[in-house]
């Protein structure tokens, strides 16, 4: 039995915004997966663990869909970049507040890149004892199409992961949608 001194298990938490439009910021797995986080592993213990919260943002491919890109100016990168990461900054908000209401201390940060790659990455950096992430549940035929996340870093994260699917009364009609 370890002492009370030892250190707090470092959960990292992956989350993401939502994709349905007028829906708040953070995903439905995301959110699901905190809550699990909350309910099944912290309790009552918020000494016992320091969370741990990922932003990956994916770079933009339709950053410019009201606009040209052909005539996009430094001007427009730049507000881009600072849109993406007032709503990634608004989203770890969202967690961190959360988490603070419980006395359970955190740290967040934001990258860029591909979720998956990023994610593991991030664990082998920051080693954390544990990474939790939201799974949205897709059948073998939509999985084809998203690839999943969460079955890559089940794959090759180098720590323990836990995925958390949606409650069934969450799922959008297009379950792609989170």
């Amino acid at each position: 039995m370890e002492s009370e001194s030892s250190e707090p298990t470092r959960i990292m938490v992956a989350v993401n915004e939502s994709s349905v439009k007028g829906y708040p910021h953070p995903s439905i797995s995301s959110r699901t997966a905190f809550e699990w986080t909350l309910a099944k592993l912290v309790r009552s213990n918020a000494a016992g663990f320091h969370l741990l919260f990922l932003h990956v943002q994916v770079p933009d491919e339709d950053a410019f869909e009201d606009m040209d890109s052909i005539y996009a100016s430094p001007e427009d990168f730049h507000n881009i970049k600072e849109r993406d990461r007032i709503r990634g900054l608004h989203l770890l908000e969202y967690f961190f507040g959360r988490t603070h209401q419980y006395g359970i201390s955190c740290e967040a940060w934001i990258r860029s890149g591909d979720p998956k790659e990023v994610i593991c990455n991030e664990v082998k950096r920051v080693r954390p004892d544990l990474l939790v992430v939201g799974s949205r549940g897709l059948g073998p035929f939509q999985r084809v199409f998203v690839g999943t996340v969460s079955e890559f870093c089940v794959k090759h994260a180098e720590c323990p992961v836990i995925t958390i699917k949606r409650k069934p009364d969450e799922i959008p009609q297009d379950p792609v949608d989170d």
